[in-house]
């Protein structure tokens, strides 16, 4: 299992995010309650500027484990970042995160609904597309199905 979380470690490391989150999520086949692995999903999730996915999975991996300082300071951080841009942080669930199969008891799923498409065109300086120094932020690349996942649905 730790050789797992290391290779998993490594390519998120390395950018390699879609190799990370396939490890993540075999170290979270192989125990569920793996908040480390939970944490690992959280931060490829950040790495594609996913913040609200990235906050569930932080979220989640408090339940599983309130003493795991790094999904703390995720969960804070993400947190942050939503309150900027204006977006309350979603609810937690107390679902594991898995890719077919919710935990033995599993409590319904908060409805998420996907952010508002952003219109054409460059916004004014100082809008929630813009980073504090005016920049655009960047686009996040969407993962169908990972906030679904994550929530125990298909």
């Amino acid at each position: 299992m730790i050789e797992l979380l290391l290779q998993a470690r490594q390519a998120t490391t390395l950018g390699l995010l879609d190799q990370a989150e396939r490890l993540y999520w075999q170290a979270i086949e192989a125990d569920p309650r793996n908040a480390i692995a939970v944490v690992g999903l959280a931060e490829v999730a950040l790495e594609r500027h996913d913040e609200p996915t990235a906050h569930l999975f932080a979220v989640k991996a408090l339940e599983l484990d309130p003493d795991n300082v790094a999904a703390q300071r995720l969960a804070g951080r993400t947190a942050e970042i939503l309150r900027e841009r204006g977006e309350l942080p979603p609810a937690p669930t107390s679902s594991l995160p898995g890719r077919s199969t919710p935990p033995a008891a599993p409590s319904p799923p908060a409805a998420a609904a996907p952010p508002p498409a952003a219109p054409p065109g460059p916004r004014p300086a100082g809008s929630a597309s813009t980073t504090p120094a005016g920049r655009p932020r960047p686009t996040p690349r969407r993962r169908p199905g990972l906030l679904r996942r994550f929530l125990g649905g298909r």
